[in-house]
């Protein structure tokens, strides 16, 4: 049979994270003029992923040699540009303490690091024959890292607008 709490005491239990000191210490630590170096490097990453994805499209489309090319760079890109967010978003999860006891930063993380390592392997698949690279797997690995930076970039969303990991405080006049 389950204990029955009075009201004080039910009153009492709660969430020991949410109780943690640092819980709401999730202000940025890496910015410029207040904007989080994180979320503005993401974008990068994110755009270029699903157009290496549109590249192979139109190599498929019209077997124009011009994609696979475009696709070879934006692989690169992509991956080089990841790289730098990951590390500033890794550096912001283990400096402020309101982000690193969260859970949810964490899978974030681990989906960022999978993520990475599918972007690094589209690009080095790419690397000697552009042209044949595109397919099938070129396409599929592609697919896979359009898949992931959807799934990766909910989470981090998620952080940002549930959360609020990142954001600066504001004062009751509104005012960061």
């Amino acid at each position: 049979m389950r204990k029955k709490y009075s009201w004080r005491q039910r009153r009492r239990l709660s969430d020991p994270i949410e109780e943690h000191v640092a819980f709401s210490d999730t202000e940025t630590k890496i910015a410029i003029a207040g904007h989080p170096l994180h979320a503005m490097m993401v974008a990068f990453p994110i755009a270029l992923a699903f157009s290496v994805f549109g590249a192979d499209a139109m190599y498929w489309f019209t077997g124009d040699d011009f994609w696979p090319r475009v696709a070879l760079w934006g692989s690169g890109v992509a991956f080089g540009m990841g790289v730098l967010a990951g590390v500033t978003g890794t550096v912001e999860l283990l400096m402020a303490p309101g982000i690193r006891i969260r859970s949810a930063s964490w899978t974030h993380f681990i989906l960022a690091v999978m993520l990475l390592s599918v972007l690094g392997l589209n690009w080095g698949f790419r690397l000697d024959d552009p042209v044949g690279a595109v397919l099938p797997w070129g396409a599929m690995i592609s697919a896979l890292a359009a898949g992931m930076t959807g799934i990766t970039g909910w989470h981090g969303g998620k952080l940002v607008f549930d959360y609020h990991i990142g954001a600066q405080r504001r004062d009751k006049g509104g005012h960061a």
